[in-house]
């Protein structure tokens, strides 16, 4: 959609560009929601991706994705650090409903920043404990997990003139066997629930439900729990919402079912991620 307001688009090279950004100037990267509908209030972009920050690196403590790799490079991550948790990239990039020209433009930072519930960058961090780093527009850098990054249907810890600069994946949740679901009310819509597990190389079991849930929410354990338990546990969550997508007790229910299917797959030492985990029922 043409934005007929928009008079500037101003070209961030250094930090001090970012002080352009204010009520009527947004910060632009893929621009695959900010093209997508009117922003009358908007007078000015300003251009992240001019930064060429690098969009994947590779350090001693994990992975650090900048906010403005795009969906299409976070899916062709190359496989060659044995990481376990390595499927889980291409998995979560398949749960956004968005063709291939979607792909190649919608960043990571974008669908975090846009804080919806069925927002699969934020499935995917929130699940591996990736920290999100902000640059703050006092100048400052704050992180915090990206699970607590979002607070809400389309709200989230930034404050006017901040910034989402990268979100850093330790190696750790790197090095854990990981299970994935999906659910959608049908083939090709939006998820209805994004279900995640992990289980970490010390037995540590985390289960993070997302898209059924107004944010991310986590269940963490020592060890693998019961199915029992964790049925209970589920089902205990207060954040199941209900719009066109999914009914709330309905989302309540099929989290419950994928997470045993989660715990299952997870407690076959052998049971390696598939293809088939993805289901649209």
């Amino acid at each position: 959609m043409d934005l007929n307001t928009i008079a500037a688009i101003v070209p961030a090279r250094r930090r001090d560009d970012l002080t352009a950004l204010g009520a009527t100037a947004a910060p632009l990267a893929g621009g695959s929601w900010l093209f997508s509908e009117r922003q009358d209030h908007l007078a000015s972009l300003v251009d992240l991706m001019t930064f060429s920050w690098p969009s994947l690196t590779v350090t001693k403590t994990g992975l650090e994705v900048a906010s403005t790799c795009t969906l299409a490079e976070l899916a062709a991550l190359p496989d060659d650090h044995g990481w376990p948790a390595h499927p889980l990239f291409f998995q979560c990039c398949t749960a956004l409903l968005g063709s291939f020209k979607v792909w190649n433009v919608a960043t990571v930072g974008g669908n975090i920043c846009a804080s919806l519930p069925a927002g699969p960058m934020t499935s995917l961090f929130s699940s591996l404990d990736a920290e999100a780093l902000i640059w703050r527009a006092d100048g400052s850098d704050e992180r915090m997990p990206v699970a607590s990054f979002v607070t809400g249907n389309g709200t989230n810890a930034l404050r006017q003139g901040d910034v989402l600069r990268a979100v850093e994946v330790p190696l750790a949740a790197l090095q854990a066997r990981t299970a994935y679901r999906k659910i959608a009310l049908s083939p090709l819509g939006r998820s209805g629930a994004v279900i995640i597990g992990r289980l970490d190389r010390d037995g540590a079991f985390t289960l993070t439900v997302s898209g059924a849930t107004l944010h991310p929410e986590q269940l963490r354990y020592a060890s693998l729990p019961d199915a029992a338990r964790l049925t209970t546990d589920v089902e205990s969550i207060e954040t199941w919402f209900t719009d066109p997508h999914g009914a709330a007790d309905w989302r309540r229910a099929v989290s419950a079912v994928l997470g045993r299917e989660i715990l299952a797959e997870l407690s076959e030492p052998d049971t390696a991620v598939t293809a088939g985990s993805e289901v649209a029922r």
